[in-house]
C-alpha cells in the first residue's frame, strides 16, 4: 500500500491564487507607502512648532448632531474611513473562505493556527507585563493585529523578492488577524449599548442581504443603505467598523451570466485603492501624531502598558506565529518546502510584528481620553519599527534565495502567458495552467447554471 505523500508547506501556490494575491498585494504595497508617508508626516507635524495647529485640526468637530454624528476629525477617520478598510477586509476574508487558503480545513489549518497563536501570545505577554508592573491589562488586544500594508511597504523599501508562497501566507495571516481584531472590537470594546440602534443596524444588514439574494442591482440601493447601517451601528455603541466587515461578508461572490464580475469583486476593485491610498493614510495622519520627546520615549520602556505593547509586538508576534506554524506543521505532518528554511518563517513572523493601523485603533478604544493613550501609541510606533528592522535584517540575508525562486516563478520562455513552472509535471500545487483561469475570484464568479 502506497503511503500518502506528506503535504507541502509553502510550496508552489496554484496559479489563480498566485495572481490574485499578486494583485491584492500590489495595491496594499502602494497603500503601505502612502501609510508610511502619512505616519512620518504626522510625527513631524505633531513635534514641530505647528503642533498646536495639528491638534486643533485633529480635534475639530463637525457632522449632524441630531443624528448623533458630530465627531472630531480624528474620530471621522477612525470610525468612518476605517469602515471602508474593514469593508475591503471583509470581502478579502470571504474570498479566502471561498477560493483561498481558508476554503478547506486542510489548507486553513496552518495559517489559522499560526494567526491564533500570533494573537494569543502577544496578548498574554502584554497582560503579564502589565500585571507585574502594576498597570492596566485593558490594552491586552493592542499588539494582536498585523498591518499588512505597512509590512508590504517595508518589503518594498527593502526590495526583497519574497516568493508567492511566503506572500500568500503573510496575506492569509493578516486576513485572519483582521477577523480576530474586528471580533475583539465588537465583543470587548462595546460600551453603552443602544439596543434600538443595534436592532436597526441588524435590520439594515438583513435588508442588505435580501437585496443581494434577490439580485437587485444599482448603487443607489446599497450606498444609502450602507450609510444608514454604519450610522446605526455607530449609535448602537458597537464600533462602526463592524458594519463594514458585515457588509463585506454579505456581498455576493457569484455572478450572473450577464455580469462581468460579482458584486464583491466589483466593490473590492472600486474601494481597495481608496482604502489603501486614502482611508488608511488619513487615519494614520491623525492617529500617529504623538510626542517623540525623550520623556515620551522613556515612558515607553518604563510604564507597564506601553512596555507590554512593545514586548507583545516584537517578541509575542514572533514567538506566537513561529511556534504556532512549527507545531501545526508537525501536527499535520506537513513538509517544509525544501527550497526554503524555518529561518524564512521566523523572518515572516518578525514582519508580522508590525501592527500599526489596527493597533492604533484598539489603543484608542482601550484607553479613551487617558494620558497613557499617547504612550501606548508611541509604543505601537516603536514596536512596529523594531519588528520591521529585525525582520529586515533576517529577510535581507535570504534575499538571494528569494530572488532565485521569484525568477523561477516568473519565467515564461514560451510566452504563452503561463509561467513555465506551472507546466511541468510532478510539481505539487501546480494548479490550473490555462491563462483564462488567472483570477480565483473570476473562477468563483463563473455564471450560475
Amino acid at each position: 500500500m502506497t503511503a500518502r505523500p506528506r503535504p507541502l508547506f509553502l510550496g508552489l501556490v496554484p496559479l489563480p491564487e498566485r495572481q490574485a494575491v499578486a494583485r491584492a498585494l500590489r495595491t496594499e504595497t502602494v497603500g503601505g507607502l502612502f501609510l508610511l508617508a502619512s505616519a512620518v508626516a504626522a510625527l513631524v507635524w505633531a513635534n514641530s512648532p505647528w503642533s498646536a495647529a495639528y491638534e486643533q485640526l485633529r480635534d475639530l468637530h463637525f457632522g449632524i448632531p441630531a443624528l448623533g454624528l458630530e465627531l472630531s476629525v480624528e474620530h471621522w477617520t477612525a470610525d468612518g474611513l476605517l469602515t471602508v478598510f474593514f469593508l475591503v477586509a471583509g470581502i478579502e476574508l470571504k474570498r479566502e473562505l471561498v477560493v483561498g487558503e481558508l476554503r478547506t480545513p486542510a489548507t486553513a489549518a496552518l495559517p489559522v493556527i499560526a494567526a491564533l497563536c500570533g494573537m494569543a501570545v502577544p496578548a498574554a505577554l502584554y497582560a503579564a507585563t502589565a500585571t507585574v508592573g502594576g498597570g492596566s491589562t485593558g490594552g491586552w488586544a493592542v499588539p494582536m493585529a498585523t498591518d499588512i500594508a505597512f509590512a508590504l511597504a517595508v518589503l518594498a523599501v527593502l526590495s526583497t523578492h519574497l516568493p508567492a508562497a511566503l506572500r500568500a501566507f503573510l496575506l492569509t495571516l493578516a486576513v485572519v488577524d483582521d477577523l480576530g481584531a474586528i471580533l475583539i472590537i465588537a465583543v470587548f470594546f462595546t460600551s453603552d449599548l443602544n439596543l434600538w440602534a443595534l436592532a436597526g443596524a441588524c435590520a439594515g444588514l438583513v435588508a442588505f442581504y435580501s437585496l443581494q439574494r434577490l439580485r437587485v442591482r444599482g448603487w443607489w440601493w446599497y450606498v444609502p443603505l450602507g450609510v444608514a447601517i454604519w450610522a446605526l451601528m455607530y449609535n448602537s455603541g458597537v464600533h462602526a467598523t463592524v458594519a463594514g466587515v458585515a457588509m463585506g461578508l454579505i456581498l455576493r461572490t457569484t455572478r450572473e451570466r450577464d455580469e462581468k464580475a460579482s458584486p464583491a469583486s466589483l466593490v473590492a476593485h472600486l474601494l481597495h485603492p481608496f482604502s489603501a491610498a486614502v482611508a488608511v493614510p488619513l487615519f494614520a495622519l491623525f492617529a500617529a501624531g504623538v510626542s517623540i520627546s525623550g520623556r515620551a520615549l522613556g515612558a515607553v520602556f518604563t510604564s507597564p502598558e506601553p512596555l507590554g505593547v512593545v514586548i507583545g509586538l516584537v517578541l509575542g508576534k514572533t514567538l506566537g506565529i513561529f511556534a504556532g506554524t512549527y507545531l501545526a506543521a508537525r501536527f499535520t505532518r506537513a513538509q517544509l518546502n525544501p527550497d526554503l528554511a524555518w529561518a524564512d518563517v521566523l523572518g515572516l513572523s518578525m514582519l508580522a510584528g508590525i501592527g500599526f493601523t489596527v493597533a492604533l485603533l484598539i489603543g484608542e478604544l482601550a484607553f479613551p481620553g487617558a494620558a497613557v493613550q499617547e504612550h501606548v501609541k508611541a509604543a505601537v510606533l516603536v514596536g512596529s519599527l523594531t519588528a520591521a528592522l529585525l525582520a529586515a535584517l533576517l529577510l535581507r540575508r535570504r534575499n538571494a534565495v528569494y530572488r532565485r525562486l521569484y525568477e523561477q516563478e516568473k519565467l515564461d520562455e514560451d510566452a504563452d502567458g503561463v509561467p513555465d513552472i506551472y507546466q511541468r509535471d510532478g510539481l505539487s500545487g501546480s494548479g490550473p495552467t490555462s491563462p483564462t483561469a488567472a483570477d480565483p475570484a473570476e473562477n468563483h464568479d463563473s455564471p450560475r447554471g
